[in-house]
């Protein structure tokens, strides 16, 4: 299990992506991600801004804070190892990132490394992804040697970001090469719950991934799309049987971050399956044995 490594901040209580970016400081803003995010690539609006938007949210796991006065959950960073001093962008990586397909096979049959990675711990994968580059990403999938559950340094694997991007025809194809839906901490739900299409929500379900599953800071995939998502993804994971009643570690139910993102319709409707939900435990318990006295 990798639970240490998997720490991260997506706790972000905001309804858009223009929301998100002004709760991130500025220099989380500048690609404090990596030295990848540096070198742009021309791309359409909704890619650009999505990259943006990956590339500060992997920066809050590695540590920063938004100035929303203690509503983002804390975590240990110390268990992430040491930033490596910052060098080359190995060749392989180049090439994902400028989406150059032919590129990235001619060096992998030449015997590249398919999981070489830069000084934040990307592959071309993680690369791949999170620059859109779709040729690119084809072609390291047919690579036997790719390792498609890498985690980089901010404790991500490549079915998170593209679960993150929105991506099911991606996440289908790392799950069909060996991608873990569930693992310990941060999971692709989470990622998914948060990200803009509901419908990698509803397939990561049908998966088997846990409706309930906790990050290191005790935050669920319903938190997530309370605070961060969509109504429908939020909708889809009740409907799964995803518990409203749950607290993270600050004691934050998902109605609290549907309240925090200016969601109040579906604070109150959370607000009142927590209710439910707690009022069927206590029933449930209400005698020995589990059931409930009778009068």
């Amino acid at each position: 299990m990798r639970g240490s490594d998997r720490i991260r901040r997506l706790a972000i209580h905001a309804t858009s992506t223009a929301q998100v970016l002004r709760a991130v400081p500025s220099r989380v803003r500048e690609g404090a991600s990596s030295p990848m995010t540096a070198v742009p690539r021309p791309a359409a609006a909704r890619g650009a801004l999505m990259a943006v938007l990956a590339a500060a949210v992997s920066s809050l796991a590695m540590g920063q804070t938004a100035p929303t006065g203690g509503a983002v959950p804390s975590h240990p960073s110390e268990s992430v190892a040491p930033r490596a001093p910052s060098g080359p962008v190995p060749e392989l990586l180049v090439a994902a990132r400028n989406d150059f397909g032919g590129k990235v096979m001619s060096l992998l049959l030449a015997g590249a490394d398919p999981n070489v990675s830069d000084s934040q711990r990307n592959t071309a994968l993680h690369v791949a992804i999170r620059e859109e580059s779709p040729t690119a990403f084809a072609a390291l999938l047919k690579s036997p040697g790719v390792d498609v559950n890498a985690i980089n340094q901010a404790g991500e694997t490549p079915l998170m970001l593209a679960a993150l991007k929105g991506r099911l025809d991606w996440c289908q194809a790392l799950v069909t090469r060996g991608a873990l839906v569930n693992d310990a901490g941060w999971s692709a739900l989470h990622y998914a719950a948060s990200g803009p299409n509901e419908g990698v929500v509803r397939w990561l379900i049908g998966q088997g991934a846990a409706l309930d599953a906790r990050s290191p800071n005790g935050t669920t995939p319903l938190m997530m799309a309370a605070g961060y998502g969509g109504l429908t993804s939020a909708e889809i994971l009740l409907a799964a049987g995803a518990d409203a009643s749950l607290r993270n570690d600050r004691q934050l139910s998902a109605g609290d971050f549907a309240r925090r993102a200016g969601q109040d319709e579906l604070a109150v409707e959370l607000d009142k399956r927590a209710a439910a939900r707690a009022a069927a435990a206590k029933s449930s318990t209400g005698s020995p044995g589990g059931t409930t006295k009778r009068p």
